[in-house]
């Protein structure tokens, strides 16, 4: 018969082992990462910060967002709204400091609106109110106003201080409750068989994460590195940005955006408070005069001081003298999507233009809305394959607006630069001619510009009657066989800025979008 004291002393034992066991096993792993491929502990996501194993952290996010800049922001605050569990993943949190994203067009306004957002651009960050543009020439100038007769009396465009602009949505977007607004640098989208399944990240603190969701929508901006896994990029950068704050002085013509047909590039002048207006150089080529050497204040002041209105020459030249320049390469990329299952690209990462027409927010926002209209009959995003077949009408019904504004940004930009050609030369006098004469030579183009006019073809009108306006300015008040042959030039030159442009954003989808076969895609059945 067996003792009592053994039995005990075996129950004793086998306790102290196990107890030996977990201290050991806790001192081993101790240092070790946690990463939710395993299980993690939620700290600030959804619920009660239960520990939650892989597939239970899947199921607990709808969407991961990669960004939370005015894409980023926007989208996350839409989609939550929508009752969707959205995880937000940004780099740098703090208040950005950027010399672009300052002007939305009225045509963005409206959406923000749609959104929800239009108090994230209102008197909490002094924003301004613009209602059109002043274009200057050789010492002439015009007054562009938009189109705003058919709206309310708060439609109008909106210009402020981006970084302003911008943390007002991440704090709009991180009072939802289902909305997780986090720190930290992806890395990698996670790939399973051709479907994305989330991304690894670091957070502030460095240490390495994986999120998983049915949905990971990369708005990471224009210098992504993730957007080659989505999309076959190519990118353009046809020039530079320095940027300057003129302080305690008015614009010859009041919440008015400025163009100076400079020489050899345009110089833009607006509001971005109630005391500060922002000027934008741009200098063609992807470098600029160096700051260090004083060779950027030389060329401003030697270059660009001369050509700019009176009224705003102190103020620029004490800009200068301040010193606080910043300057910034401008990219141009045609929207070029790998349809993906599980993933998606949005704003700067998928598609850019040219800052010039301030036309990158409004587009980034409507492609927001219609994002938004397309996912909302959908209760479940778990069916990557059905849900990426059904998402490529996104790209197809997005072309009117988006291939709009890219088109004009990018013809503009090329038409207003200085060159000496004589055929361009003719081309930007008569762009300036036709704008000046008011009507619908001026209301057409400025309706396309503040992006309340979506229409492709509405583009490639008024493009060619500017070309042929500047035709009938050479055959007057006599056509000589010189003349007539700088007419046939100037024809050519402007077929070979703007069909480049449009071939870029495809003829098909552009004019024709009813004719794709994806712009019929009806949602995956639940």
């Amino acid at each position: 018969m067996v003792s009592y004291e053994y039995i005990l002393g075996g129950l004793l034992a086998s306790l102290l082992g196990s107890v030996f066991f977990m201290i050991i096993s806790t001192t081993l792993g101790g240092n070790k990462k946690v990463k939710a491929l395993s299980g993690r502990v939620k700290s600030n996501a959804f619920g009660d910060g239960a520990f939650l194993p892989e597939m239970e952290e899947e199921k607990s996010t709808d969407v991961v967002i990669v960004g939370a800049g005015v894409a980023g922001a926007a989208l996350a605050y839409t989609l939550a709204k929508e009752g969707r569990r959205v995880h937000v993943i940004e780099r740098d949190l703090t208040e950005p400091d950027r010399i672009v994203g300052e002007l939305l067009q009225p045509g963005g306004y409206l959406k923000l609106i749609e959104l929800g957002l239009e108090d994230c651009a209102n008197e909490s960050i002094d924003a301004q109110k613009v209602f059109g543009y002043a274009l200057y020439k050789d010492g002439k100038d015009t007054k562009l106003s938009y189109p705003l007769e058919n709206y309310s009396s708060d439609i109008a465009g909106r210009s402020f201080h981006n970084g302003r602009f911008i943390q007002r949505m991440r704090e709009k977007a991180a009072t939802l409750s289902n909305v997780k607004l986090e720190q930290g640098t992806v890395t990698t989208l996670i790939e399973e068989k051709g479907t994305i399944k989330g991304v690894i990240y670091k957070n502030k603190a460095g240490e390495e994460f994986r999120t998983y969701a049915p949905l990971t929508i990369v708005c990471d901006g224009c210098f992504s590195n993730l957007r080659k896994n989505l999309s076959a990029p190519k990118v353009e950068s046809p020039s530079c940005f320095v940027g300057l704050v003129l302080e305690n002085c008015d614009l010859p013509h009041a919440n008015h955006g400025h163009v100076i047909l400079g020489d050899p590039s345009p110089v833009l002048f607006y509001p971005i408070s109630s005391t500060e207006i922002r000027c934008l150089v741009d200098v063609p080529g992807t470098k600029v005069p160096s700051l260090a050497s004083g060779e950027m204040a030389k060329y401003l002041k030697t270059v660009v001081a001369p050509q700019i209105p009176p009224q705003l020459y102190n103020s620029f030249i004490a800009a200068i003298d301040k010193g606080n320049i910043k300057s910034m390469q401008n990219k141009s990329m045609a929207a070029n999507p790998l349809p993906t299952p599980g993933a998606l690209l949005l704003g700067d990462s998928f598609n850019m233009r040219h800052p010039l027409t301030g036309g990158g927010m409004t587009v980034a926002l409507s492609d927001i809305v219609l994002l938004r209209d397309l996912l909302r009959p959908l209760h479940d995003l778990n069916d990557a394959a059905a849900l990426c077949n059904y998402l490529e009408s996104f790209y197809t019904l997005r072309k009117p607006v988006s291939s709009t504004i890219n088109t004009l940004a990018g013809a503009l930009y090329k038409v207003f630069c200085a060159s000496p050609d004589p055929a361009r030369q003719e081309m930007r006098e008569a762009c300036f001619g036709y704008l000046s004469l008011g009507g619908i030579c001026s209301y057409g183009p400025v309706s396309l510009l503040s992006g309340l006019n979506p229409r492709p073809l509405h583009l490639f009108l008024h493009f060619f009657a500017v070309a042929i306006y500047g035709v009938g300015r050479l055959m007057l008040p006599f056509p000589s066989p010189q003349r007539t042959w700088l007419g046939v030039r100037l024809i050519l030159s402007a077929s070979g800025i703007i069909f480049p442009i449009i071939k870029g954003e495809g003829v098909r989808q552009m004019f024709f979008p009813a004719t794709v076969p994806a712009y019929y895609r009806a949602p995956p059945v639940q």
